[in-house]
């Protein structure tokens, strides 16, 4: 036997007996026909019933196999990557069943003429209508927001990283993540409150308050979280120069950062874009057009979506309205999504050459 067999067979044997790279996919088929049969012969007729039992035949088959194959230690690794499997399939279900749901019962309306008319004078109970004050709506109250939410949050980050010491910064800390957590209709209540103090009317900018003070925590602790990724060692070069320090962090550690500050307040946004319960408090809702969020009443998606549904008892085109509102609810909150990750690739530091 040549040097070269004799290496080889020493390496298999210190290497040991191991499963091929497509047992996983065989084990996990054998595991869906074996849950189908055992199912039916059960009388199960849910899908997840049968997608639950697949998983746990799937796991119970994958120890068992790779204990006789490969040993104890090699199977409890297997089990364990079989359990990250298995629970991002259970949790991907939900997601793929409301996107499927979703598209499919928002199709049947979403055109052109339900996205460039208001619902006017038609009836609830009756076909016709659109989202066009919906979306003018929504897009003033979350911009008006983010006018006022984005340059609060990220000047706040900076004084968190670069000035706060002591017990005002610990303070605002503190608050910021209070804040974090307050539930939207308290932040409606609240500036509902001052409207009944100053004896106001609804209209479109307590909505974008209101949306404002849910925004501003995130703005703040992502903002935060990149400056604090930005070097030191940047800050002091600039330092060492003579650079004022407002001027090193309008110069330095602001366009450092500026990619990840920017996808930051993307999300923030689309955090905001689908609150209902302070703006139906706020803003009230109407079936006209109202371009003007300083008088009036307005309508946003998220309450137009509410108001359609609560109507839509014995009312097909209620209900179609709804679901279409809703797709163009998730496309608005996905679109900012993929700016916000083009936003982060593009500005991200280049490595290397």
């Amino acid at each position: 036997m040549s040097n070269a067999a004799i290496a080889e067979n020493r390496a298999g044997s210190l290497r040991g007996a191991t499963l091929p790279k497509w047992s996983p996919w065989a084990i996990a088929a054998g595991s869906i026909v074996v849950a189908i049969a055992v199912s039916l012969a059960a009388g199960f007729e849910s899908k997840i019933q049968w997608g639950l039992l697949s998983g746990l035949i799937f796991l119970i088959a994958t120890y068992v196999i790779a204990m006789r194959v490969e040993g104890r230690r090699q199977a409890k690794d297997r089990i364990a990557t079989g359990l990250v499997w298995v629970a991002f399939l259970v949790a991907l279900v939900p997601l793929v069943s409301l996107v499927w749901t979703t598209i499919s019962r928002g199709v049947k309306v979403l055109d052109v003429y339900f996205l460039s008319h208001s619902m006017g004078i038609v009836a609830d109970s009756q076909p016709g209508g659109g989202i066009y004050h919906a979306i003018i709506g929504s897009l003033e109250q979350v911009g008006l927001a983010t006018v006022i939410a984005a340059p609060v949050g990220v000047l706040t980050a900076i004084y968190l990283v670069e000035y706060g010491r002591g017990k005002l910064s610990r303070a605002i800390t503190f608050f910021v993540d209070v804040m974090t957590g307050i539930p939207s209709i308290v932040a409606g209540l609240f500036i509902l409150s001052l409207m009944l103090i100053f004896d106001m009317q609804p209209f479109g900018f307590a909505g974008s308050l209101a949306l404002a003070i849910l925004m501003m925590p995130v703005v703040v602790r992502s903002t935060e979280e990149m400056l604090k990724l930005v070097p030191n060692e940047l800050r002091e070069a600039s330092l060492a120069l003579g650079v004022p320090k407002w001027r090193t962090i309008l110069k330095v550690v602001l366009p450092t950062s500026i990619g990840g500050i920017t996808t930051g307040v993307m999300l923030a946004i689309a955090r905001i874009a689908g609150e209902t319960a302070p703006v139906l408090l706020l803003v009230f809702g109407n079936r006209f057009i109202n371009n003007n969020p300083f008088e009036g009443a307005q309508q946003s998606l998220p309450l137009y979506i509410y108001q359609q549904y609560a109507q839509s008892a014995g009312a097909n085109a209620a209900y179609d309205r709804a679901w279409a509102a809703s797709l163009t609810l998730i496309a608005f909150v996905m679109i900012l999504n993929l700016v916000a990750r083009g936003i982060a690739r593009w500005k991200a530091p280049k490595s290397g050459r």
